[in-house]
């Protein structure tokens, strides 16, 4: 059963990616319509599989590094269905879609490793993890269209304008898209560092060394500022355009950094 339900996200993915490109070059209003009908289909059938693993596993989907990959690349997909819905914009899906299958790939395909333990549980934490990794969902979204903005800018610069570029969304558009998922971004991961306080405070046995000093909390502190600072100086005509995007991009990189090599030094954050 649970085979059954991977094959048809791979497959209901995989077909909406194809659409979506589809849409991209040919601008026919009935495959985006169908590439969006069909990443709901695979946000449906990948959720299915989150439950099925975690039943599995008798443990939460976000309990090891596979877990959070697949819930990442969910999240990823619900925030980018929610954008779509919201700017009214299908053409950034043929680029969204490659990232969300690279993680649910990468979830389901690499080795299994023993996750470490954590003292920390109950609907507060489960809320903190989940806002966490909805935040950096958001922060992938506005790099990929940061990426969109960097690449377009130049091909405009230097005139090389074809059918494709025509089809993609206005620069401006590009920013107001990146601006809402990092605002996303930066509400979930304010809520959720806040509710890990809390989640901490409410450890039946506290450990000798206060957690709050865990270079989990440091890092995500700095990513937070960054992300503030790129979301006030996008809006201010010194840096709005390539300038603010370079900045966008760079900020994800350290989101990465965090979600790798600080979880891995981290004593409460270590999934693998």
């Amino acid at each position: 059963m649970n085979q059954s339900i991977i094959l048809l996200t791979v497959l209901a993915y995989l077909l909406s990616m194809g659409l979506y490109v589809q849409y991209l070059y040919t601008g026919k209003e009935w495959t985006g319509r169908l590439a969006t009908l069909l990443m709901f289909l695979g946000l449906v059938a990948h959720y299915v599989a989150l439950l099925l693993r975690a039943r599995g596993t008798h443990t939460v989907p976000y309990h090891d590094l596979q877990g959070s990959m697949s819930l990442f690349g969910w999240l990823l997909a619900v925030t980018y269905l929610c954008l779509e819905i919201y700017h009214r914009q299908r053409t950034v899906g043929a680029f969204v879609m490659p990232v969300i299958l690279a993680f649910f790939f990468a979830a389901y395909l690499m080795p299994d490793h023993p996750s470490s333990q954590t003292q920390a549980h109950g609907a507060v934490f489960a809320l903190h993890v989940t806002l966490s990794i909805l935040a950096y969902a958001a922060f992938a979204l506005s790099c990929v269209l940061s990426v969109m903005y960097l690449g377009e800018e130049r091909l405009l610069r230097i005139r090389r304008i074809g059918q494709i570029v025509w089809r993609l969304p206005s620069l401006e558009l590009l920013e107001r898209m990146s601006h809402t998922s990092v605002l996303v971004g930066l509400v979930t991961i304010a809520i959720g560092t806040a509710l890990g306080f809390v989640a901490v405070d409410r450890q039946v046995a506290p450990q000798p060394q206060h957690p709050y000093f865990d270079p989990k909390y440091v890092f995500t502190i700095v990513v937070l500022v960054l992300y503030v600072v790129y979301y006030l100086l996008a809006r201010t005509a010194a840096w709005r355009g390539a300038r603010a995007s370079v900045l966008c991009v760079f900020n994800f990189l350290l989101v990465l950094l965090s979600f790798t090599v600080v979880n891995y030094i981290s004593p409460n954050h270590r999934y693998f």
